[in-house]
């Protein structure tokens, strides 16, 4: 028997992860516990950038972004551009057992989940809402660049039997134009899970991520025997010395890598948290901070 762990994109993801980290304890499945912990934060409407709550696009809607992926089939089920669906990951879980037609984006999307009976609700909260006027009058009056708020929830789970599940959930950039999709449902670039390797998941600008396939890359260095801690940092250094030689600058990139045995790391090139609970250590949440040419990760 393995021992269980967890790792999530930013300190939203705390809740979701202690929650499922009782499950994955009790000898619970990685798949139920991902989904769990995503569901999690995509219904709390404290957090502007997933689910119930994330910030709309330039014409006031809410379109979200999900991805599953089972490391041990390989199969994936993913959705992009979804309105009025309550909890993209359930859905995107769904997709992920279907043999052809598992990655549905808009109208298709919502249709499918109709039909299986996913909840329907109206996720542009007052809150949110709030925010796009303003943000609206600040584009007119100030000049100010509309995109902001680009955070992904992103979820590797190892449970006892040593399955991974990774998982990501998104409302994408704020103000972005209407049917935009980043890199979080997209497979090879938002998330990869291996389970006889390991998993990966990114957060940042989607935009950017998706020129470097970055979390393939990463379980692909994991196969040929690197460790987490020898891959995120200078995957992320790579290609953000890359994009700069290109186009001048390398907009926000986050990893987090966890392997087949629970080792984990991060990598970043702007100020990053995340939440990582293993069994037998606890749950804990932590800074990772940018110093020159160094990245300093401390507890919080």
């Amino acid at each position: 028997m393995k021992k269980w762990a967890m790792i999530g994109t930013w300190k939203m993801s705390y809740d979701g992860i202690d929650k499922a980290s009782a499950v994955l304890e009790e000898g619970g499945s990685a798949g139920d516990a991902v989904e769990l912990a995503i569901r999690q934060v995509e219904d709390c409407p404290d957090f502007t950038s997933v689910g119930f709550g994330g910030l709309p696009n330039e014409l006031g809607e809410v379109e979200l972004d999900a991805a599953y992926m089972n490391g041990k089939t390989l199969g994936i089920g993913a959705v992009a551009a979804v309105k009025d669906c309550k909890n993209p990951i359930s859905i995107a879980r769904d997709l992920s057992n279907e043999k052809f037609n598992c990655f549905l984006v808009g109208e298709g999307a919502e249709r499918f989940a109709s039909l299986k009976g996913f909840e329907k609700k109206n996720m542009l909260s007052p809150e949110a809402n709030d925010q796009y006027e303003k943000r609206k009058k600040e584009i007119i009056e100030e000049n100010l660049s509309p995109y902001d708020g680009h955070d992904t929830v992103g979820i590797i789970g190892l449970d006892k039997n040593g399955h991974m599940v990774v998982g990501t959930s998104t409302s994408g950039l704020f103000m972005k134009k209407p049917g935009r999709v980043g890199d979080s449902p997209i497979i090879g670039s938002g998330f990869y899970v291996d389970e006889k390797i390991g998993g990966a998941s990114c957060t940042g600008l989607g935009e950017d991520i998706m020129k470097g396939c970055l979390s393939y890359e990463a379980v692909r260095r994991m196969e040929e025997g690197l460790s987490p801690k020898e891959i995120a940092q200078p995957l992320v250094d790579e290609f953000s010395k890359k994009l700069e030689k290109r186009q001048g600058k390398a907009g926000a990139i986050s990893i987090i890598v966890m392997d087949k045995n629970g080792n984990w790391a991060i990598g970043t090139n702007v100020e990053f948290s995340f939440v990582v609970a293993r069994e037998l250590e606890g749950i804990g949440t932590y800074l990772a901070s940018v110093d020159g040419n160094r990245v300093k990760i401390h507890k919080i």
